[in-house]
């Protein structure tokens, strides 16, 4: 009987760290995957997650290092990729959405000029993220160049740790205008702020795809897998779309 007990008891545990997870996601996705979580743990209530938010780029180190993660969500696919090619992954990388870039100011209107406002003779800081780790910042620097500006703005940039943070630059006077990701400006934090933006035209950049991967640490975890799997489904496909981001979901 006692074995009986301790079998049940061991399966039982078992059973509830599988309904724990941990989940890295990049920064743009801050108040859509918020949203996303609160339906998904409304139609979940077992289940634990936690998320934490930041540079894709920093994030593939940790992970690269062994860091206990058991999910994540990056700001492309190159990061998702890697992991893959390295075995670090448990799932299958999976593409859930189609980023925006924009340029945002409170100081001045972007629609008026649009890639020229960068140019102004008025505006003396231009906030992107670190492209080194940010991929928005990559994709940032890769508009700059395309319109052929960015020689000229080169001096005037500052990086932030990760597309949040360069937003928070411009919002708090750091930066006179920044390029952020559509999907923060929309936020309602950044709607109070009273700014114009600007969409930048995607074909000035590569596709800012990114994807999500189950990683090995949460190999056989069945909340991470229905949390990647959730973020496939058409109600999270919605708040992705309310967001600014264009989904596979139909």
């Amino acid at each position: 009987m006692i074995k009986v007990i301790a079998a049940v008891l061991l399966l039982s545990g078992t059973a509830n760290a599988q309904q724990k997870f941990t989940i890295v996601a990049a920064a743009n996705l801050k108040a859509a995957l918020d949203s996303v979580n609160t339906v998904f743990k409304a139609q979940n209530p077992g289940i634990n997650l936690q998320i934490t938010y930041g540079a894709s780029g920093k994030f593939y180190e940790q992970i690269s290092n062994g860091a206990p993660f058991d999910l994540f969500f990056s700001a492309d696919m190159e990061y998702p990729n890697k992991l893959e090619s390295n075995k670090l992954t448990a799932s299958k990388v999976k593409k859930y959405a189609v980023g925006k870039l924009v340029i945002w100011s409170k100081k001045t209107d972007p629609n008026k000029t649009k890639i020229n406002s960068l140019l102004d003779s008025g505006i003396r800081k231009i906030a992107i993220g670190n492209p080194a780790v940010a991929p928005y910042g990559e994709k940032a620097v890769e508009s700059l160049k395309f319109y052929k500006i960015y020689d000229k703005v080169k001096n005037k940039l500052v990086f932030g740790d990760n597309i949040t943070q360069a937003a928070q630059f411009i919002t708090t006077g750091n930066a006179d205008i920044g390029i952020t990701a559509l999907s923060l400006v929309l936020m309602p934090n950044m709607k109070k702020e009273g700014g114009k933006y600007y969409i930048i035209p995607e074909k000035s950049h590569s596709p800012l795809e990114q994807g999500c991967v189950i990683l090995k640490h949460g190999k056989g975890n069945a909340g991470a897998l229905k949390f990647y799997d959730f973020i496939s489904s058409k109600k999270a496909a919605a708040i992705l779309k309310y967001y600014g981001y264009d989904t596979n979901a139909k």
